[in-house]
């Protein structure tokens, strides 16, 4: 395994420059030990990323990648005056971009937001939303979401509507499948009238089995006999509804949100 520094250097949040980062899944056989240096917009600051560029040389043996995201031209040159790998965001996609659409980009820490500001105060309010509506918290306001995550505990329908929240201000409320459900078997009553706004979660037993042990060891609720019940129980009421679900035993959050995303038909702006 091959050891790497990687440096985010933005003069904002630096989560334009973060997101860049997911390149560096393409390099499975490198450790990579990421540095974040956020609000780097003077030239003292761009000293001090210097500093830690070469402090991440030496211990490395080897010269550093960097990700930038830095609009002042003065301070980006600076910058590249220190041994790295550079990936630039401006130089990269943002400058060319400017050439082929004949504009003068903006640059300058917090555009995204100002240029996106409606987008902001929907994730916001998404987030709000999804928070108030995890695990079947209030059934109040259940006509507002726009994807109604439903499925067995433990199964992923937090994290993924979170995310769903967070990245695309989706409203995306979430609903356990509990025993009385199994029991009763049907849906609960709640839920009929969303069921355009329902997807399923579904998960591998064994896995299942794995992360509710680490909450309640050696239960019934834990156990792998209650998992397969339990799971083969909310897919025939999902399959039963006409519900479509996916398995979130090995996608990450990003590939189920992906596919919720189609199913909904949310544009992602």
């Amino acid at each position: 395994m091959l050891n790497r520094t990687v440096l985010f250097i933005s003069d904002g949040t630096g989560i334009t420059a973060g997101a860049l980062g997911k390149l560096l899944e393409h390099f499975p056989s490198t450790h990579f030990t990421q540095v974040r240096l956020p609000f780097t917009d003077t030239l003292d600051k761009i000293k001090l990323a210097q500093e830690a560029i070469l402090h991440a040389t030496e211990l490395d043996g080897g010269r550093p990648v960097v990700i930038m995201s830095l609009g002042n031209i003065e301070l980006r040159n600076a910058l590249k005056q220190s041994n790295a790998y550079f990936i630039d965001l401006f130089n990269t996609f943002i400058d060319p971009l400017g050439l082929e659409l004949d504009q003068k980009p903006l640059t300058g820490a917090g555009i995204a937001h100002s240029v996106m500001g409606s987008s902001y105060h929907e994730r916001m309010e998404a987030i709000n939303f999804t928070l108030g509506h995890d695990d079947g918290m209030t059934n109040f306001g259940l006509e507002e979401a726009e994807v109604i995550l439903i499925g067995v505990s433990r199964c992923g329908k937090t994290p993924t509507s979170i995310y769903l929240a967070m990245q695309f201000g989706i409203k995306a409320a979430n609903y356990p499948l509990i025993p009385e459900d199994f029991e009763r078997g049907v849906l609960p009553a709640v839920l009929h009238k969303h069921l355009d706004k329902i997807f399923g979660l579904t998960i591998k037993a064994e896995r299942l089995h794995s992360v509710r042990s680490e909450r309640r060891p050696d239960s019934f609720y834990a156990s792998l006999e209650n998992c397969r019940k339990e799971i083969a129980t909310a897919e025939g009421l999902m399959r039963d509804a006409g519900i479509t679900w996916a398995d979130s035993t090995s996608r990450s959050i990003e590939e189920l949100s992906a596919i919720i995303l189609q199913k909904i038909r949310k544009p992602v702006n």
